[in-house]
């Protein structure tokens, strides 16, 4: 007959096990980018990026992308979008979120991180999608200059897309450099329909 103690043990770790498989089987969710260029997919880390995840799905959301465009466009390190109108009107936004850079989701090439100023915790509607290992964007220490940029997604389909918008000629536009001589617009953001 089996010892009491290990019944208990076993009976105690079943559910458990059940439970982490099931959520294992949860799908994260993927927002299309239409822009201009081609169709972009990214699969949001909602589980490693939970707020900053969540703040960018409440834009898709709202629709506050379309129309948009790539603003800032630097070949060999990134793309950005999510902030300005094709002349260059910079939107309204909501509430800044946390910093979450420490999360340990490196700025590797094709990942997706929140913009922000100098102060950690001013990201807000802004991303960019990574061209290049940028290791020095990754979370080094808490010090302002050390906290890093909050990687939230990856493109999983059209990261030739995003190569195509690094490549297109750029100027300066007013107070800003890097900026696509023809824009690069963000058609239509929306979250992809769930596969069957």
């Amino acid at each position: 007959m089996m010892p009491r103690t290990l019944l208990l043990l076993l009976l105690l770790a079943w559910p458990l096990t059940s439970v982490a498989a099931d959520t294992a089987k949860v799908p994260r969710p993927q927002v299309v980018l239409e822009t201009s260029l081609g169709a972009i997919v990214i699969e949001l880390l909602d589980d490693r990026a939970p707020l900053s995840s969540r703040n960018f799905l409440d834009y898709v959301q709202a629709h506050f992308y379309d129309g948009t465009i790539f603003h800032r466009v630097i070949a060999g390190f990134m793309v950005q979008g999510g902030g300005f109108t094709a002349d260059m009107h910079e939107k309204a936004v909501r509430a800044p979120v946390k910093n979450e850079a420490a999360n340990g989701i490196r700025n590797a090439r094709g990942t997706v991180a929140l913009a922000r100023t100098a102060d950690p915790d001013s990201a807000t509607s802004q991303f960019f999608i990574n061209l290049a290992e940028n290791n020095f964007l990754d979370h080094q220490d808490n010090s302002p200059r050390g906290i890093g940029y909050a990687v939230f997604g990856r493109v999983v389909k059209g990261m030739e897309v995003v190569d195509a918008i690094a490549a297109v000629p750029t100027a300066n536009a007013g107070m800003l450099s890097d900026v696509p001589t023809t824009p690069v617009r963000l058609k239509s953001v929306h979250l992809a329909a769930p596969t069957p």
